[in-house]
């Protein structure tokens, strides 16, 4: 019995630390983002999404990101436009590298990953598909309408999620809520850093 509840203990705990978005894969890299409003840990799926995780990964390596910004923020009253809402913050590098942006990336679309667009989830931010550089998103909440055959993009080919957000969620929906002039976060919300945890 007392066995049974420590690994009870166990269990809790290790929910715990997955922030219950999705579950902890041993080995996945994770990156720290680091905002003026707080920081956020992201657990990066390279086994389900290795093509968009490998982007990613290497922008973050390279630093792209310092100085970048969360500079949109979607939520259920600032899309008058569109029947599917969704709700979303979408971040960039920072502008002054823009010119060294790598090519674009293969759609990795949710049917070939299996990942969905869950309350946490980090994905790819594109145009058409095969679109995608470097912009991200994170869901504030499940946003099922961005997997593969959703109606938020007439493509209908969805968007490539390629993690989860382990620790920050109240640091996303903190950023989801700052001041904004339509979309547009006014001012950015700017990113510190964002680096791999290591240790």
């Amino acid at each position: 019995m007392k066995g049974f509840r420590r690994s009870a203990l166990w269990i809790a705990l290790l929910l715990l630390a997955c922030g219950n978005v999705l579950p902890c894969a041993a080995g996945e890299p994770r990156v720290r983002i680091a905002t003026a409003l707080g920081t956020v840990i992201v657990e990066i799926d390279a086994t389900h999404a290795p093509g968009t995780a490998a982007n990613f990964l290497r922008y973050v390596d390279q630093h792209f990101y310092d100085g970048g910004a969360f500079h949109r923020t979607v939520t259920l009253h600032n899309q008058p436009d569109n029947a599917v809402k969704i709700e979303v913050i979408q971040a960039g590098i920072n502008p002054r590298r823009v010119s060294e942006e790598y090519a674009p990336i293969a759609l990795e679309r949710t049917t070939v990953s299996g990942l969905r667009h869950l309350a946490g989830v980090i994905s790819m931010a594109r145009d058409g598909p095969d679109t995608a550089t470097s912009d991200f998103f994170i869901c504030v909440t499940d946003q099922p309408s961005l997997d593969f055959g959703g109606a938020r993009n007439p493509d209908g080919q969805g968007f490539a999620a390629f993690g989860h957000v382990v620790s920050g969620m109240p640091v996303v929906r903190r950023i989801q809520r700052s001041r904004a002039r339509g979309q547009h976060l006014s001012p950015p919300v700017r990113i510190l850093s964002i680096r791999r945890v290591t240790g």
